[in-house]
């Protein structure tokens, strides 16, 4: 993957001319400083920066060097340039932060210019250094998903996998997406090393705190898809996957639900993401880009009475804070709805806040509410793993909007709200805060 490359744009006052901060102040050495800072805190991005004086010395400079870089930062060290505005204006994604005292009135300026056209920009207002190296690193989360690409499992057109969906998913992220049929999943699940996908099936049965309703050829059965969505994400050179699992399974295209297999591949620092939905996809590679924590795709369940918000599915995690992070004990289960196959009881992590969100690339929308998880709910109805969250449950009914984002949820553990909020403010999508 190409390296991220930023521009940091530092305006400055023509010599002797009083503003603030002062009359002649050194942005020549301070911006020699804030590019230190940068490198150090951010070393898998590559920094350029120049001063400038006015718009069009910006203009000449920055309309020569067009495509060169994946972000832009304008950091203010003065005001009344117009240089943030002229960047504001014409370039993207861009973040322009304020050296409080500097270029206050300018932030100020700009800010309301983004506010009164809805241009795709982030604004930065802070005396912590760290909140502009967070807003940074968003230009690598962009750049990993412009080089990123989608497998999708599915025999034609699927809800979550339309055509418009995938022209969107590139016009929005630059992510490519793949088709694979079911046929060639087929072909390479009979392809699978038994050896390797016995080993599986034993590690994921040793591991467990049970094993409920499957056997053991059904697990065995996971394992082999696991081996086959694996080896299909090899050959497309894929970074995530995402199955029309029920809608193969039912029409007996599938040997084996990949629940299992998602599991694993979540728990690796990989994405697996169920029902060949393309925004969840899309919204838990933007999470595990941010945060290196996977995601879990939901079908959420709104509790009035409790005020709480219950994330339901049969594919979660056990490592919600990575790879290398705690495991939690987890239950092999049958598949809910048709009591069918394998699939997993995750019981998650309580007593932590969660970030949860989902991307609608159709409506150009982003969705997002926090929450404090407080219980796993063992009840034989709906999907296998119930991860309970405390959440002002009437506000998010009130804004729960099916049609942007459909049922799907992603919740990923953290508070990365800000972060993904400042995402979609870069990708210029509406943003919907269904618990405010």
């Amino acid at each position: 993957m190409n390296k991220t490359t930023v521009k940091v744009i530092f305006p400055a006052p023509e010599p002797g001319r009083p503003t603030w901060p002062f009359v002649d102040y050194d942005i020549a050495g301070r911006s020699k400083q804030v590019i230190e800072m940068l490198q150090k805190s951010l070393p898998q991005i590559d920094f350029s920066a120049d001063i400038y004086t006015d718009a069009e010395q910006a203009s000449k400079a920055l309309k020569s060097e067009q495509g060169k870089f994946d972000g832009y930062l304008v950091y203010l060290t003065s005001m009344w340039t117009g240089v943030q505005e002229y960047v504001a204006e014409n370039f993207h994604p861009v973040i322009i932060a304020d050296e409080l005292y500097s270029g206050s009135g300018g932030l100020l300026k700009v800010n309301s210019l983004i506010r009164e056209k809805n241009l795709p920009v982030v604004t930065v207002a802070s005396s912590d250094f760290q909140d502009i190296i967070d807003a940074v690193r968003l230009f690598d989360v962009m750049n990993k998903m412009r080089h990123s690409t989608i497998a999708v499992v599915a025999d034609g057109d699927t809800w979550g996998a339309r055509k418009e969906i995938i022209k969107k998913t590139n016009e929005i992220f630059g992510t490519q997406v793949v088709r694979i049929d079911s046929e060639k999943i087929k072909a390479l699940y009979e392809q699978v090393d038994s050896s390797e996908a016995n080993s599986w099936k034993d590690k994921w049965i040793k591991d467990a705190e049970k094993v409920v309703e499957p056997d053991e050829d059904e697990i065995l059965k996971s394992a082999r898809m696991y081996l086959a969505l694996r080896a299909a994400m090899q050959e497309t050179h894929a970074d995530a996957i995402t199955v029309d699992c029920l809608g193969l399974y039912y029409a007996n295209r599938l040997v084996a639900y990949p629940c299992l297999g998602f599991f694993q591949l979540n728990n690796d620092g990989q994405i697996g993401v169920c029902e060949a939905d393309i925004d969840s996809t899309l919204t838990q590679m933007l999470m595990q880009y941010l945060t290196g924590r996977p995601g879990y795709v939901s079908d959420p369940v709104i509790d009035t009475a409790t005020d709480q918000i219950i994330y339901a599915h049969c594919v979660a995690t056990n490592r919600v804070f990575g790879p290398d992070g705690m495991a939690n004990p987890y239950i092999i289960r049958s598949h809910a709805e048709d009591r069918k196959g394998a699939s997993v009881q995750s019981l998650l992590p309580v007593g932590k806040i969660v970030t949860t969100a989902k991307v609608c690339t159709v409506s150009k929308s982003f969705i997002v509410h926090s929450a404090l998880t407080v219980a796993n709910i063992d009840d034989d109805k709906a999907c296998r793993t119930k991860l309970a969250a405390e959440v002002d449950a009437e506000r998010v009914l009130e804004n729960y909007n099916y049609h942007k984002g459909h049922w799907h949820r992603v919740t990923v553990y953290g508070d990365c709200r800000k972060d993904l909020i400042n995402l979609a403010r870069l990708y210029g999508l509406d943003i919907i805060e269904e618990d405010r």
